[in-house]
């Protein structure tokens, strides 16, 4: 009977082995093969030619064929950037406030604004896409109809949408930073002279800042990937790097897409260790 128990725990053991292993290889190894295939002396992914490191030369000279422009893509990642960047200050700075405003405070309505806060993450990304550009048709119409001005889609309803759904994530980390937070600290430094506006930028600002940098850089990683709600609030001459490699698909894939996807791995690798060494560092300096 022992031994019964003891080959039933090592089947189990190798059960959750083998079902990590399994569920981290779904996850990374496509990663992985971007990586590699990106070094591929073939225009074509799907066959192997050898190494090479031209379609990252021709990256950095942005170098034209026949088929791709490798100028357009830089375009594409710059609107990426330019909207990850706007979408991400914007939604740090309110989901910030929000999140001290929900943790510190009880005013009416209250427990209205969380319910709303939370929707962007439980409803799905083609539910806020359709509305978004519902609510943009008739505003813009509502606009021209007043004021005789007529607005189109573009860059700066691609950042209002990013900021729609990355401030919800926003508010929900930092808040459960402001939560470990001792409000005795923010009481010592107002029974010692401090006005709101000291405590805030010498004592509270300091502490949760590594929760607003860890919800910075998710808010950029959301919405430098974002897809669906981009499809429906851009414009013409608003075409961001996912929208273009969807559009790249339909004739083929080079390459040079699997290297600036490489480039933008490595930079978000290097983000996400910058957060965790500011967060260790942050907790070290809080101790």
């Amino acid at each position: 009977m022992k031994k019964v128990d003891l080959l039933i725990r090592s089947l189990g053991k190798f059960g959750l082995w083998l079902n990590a292993t399994l569920g981290f290889a779904f996850l990374y190894l496509p990663i992985f093969i971007l990586v590699i295939y990106s070094f591929n002396d073939s225009r074509f992914n799907a066959v192997w030619r050898g190494f090479t490191l031209k379609w990252y030369g021709n990256l950095l000279q942005g170098v034209t064929d026949n088929t791709v422009s490798d100028v357009m893509i830089w375009d594409a990642l710059k609107n990426s950037l330019f909207v990850a960047t706007i979408s991400t200050l914007l939604a740090t700075i309110f989901g910030t406030m929000i999140a001290l405003a929900l943790e510190r405070f009880r005013f009416p309505g209250r427990n209205v604004l969380e319910a709303i806060l939370f929707l962007p993450i439980i409803i799905p990304e083609i539910t806020i896409g359709i509305s978004l550009l519902v609510f943009f048709s008739l505003g813009f119409q509502l606009i021209e109809n007043i004021l005789g001005i007529r607005l189109v889609l573009g860059l700066p309803t691609v950042i209002i949408g990013h900021i729609v759904f990355s401030i919800s994530f926003v508010v929900v980390t930092v808040r459960a930073r402001v939560a470990q937070l001792d409000p005795a600290l923010e009481e010592a430094a107002l029974d010692l002279g401090a006005n709101e506006w000291r405590t805030f930028f010498r004592i509270t600002l300091p502490l949760i800042w590594p929760g607003i940098f860890s919800a910075a850089l998710l808010a950029f990683t959301l919405s430098l990937d974002d897809f669906v709600i981009t499809f429906f609030t851009a414009g013409v001459g608003s075409t961001t790097l996912p929208l273009f490699v969807y559009g790249m698909i339909k004739f083929s894939v080079t390459p040079a897409i699997n290297a600036i996807s490489t480039l933008m791995l490595v930079a978000s690798l290097m983000l996400v260790v910058s957060s965790l060494f500011i967060d260790k560092f942050g907790d070290q300096k809080n101790a």
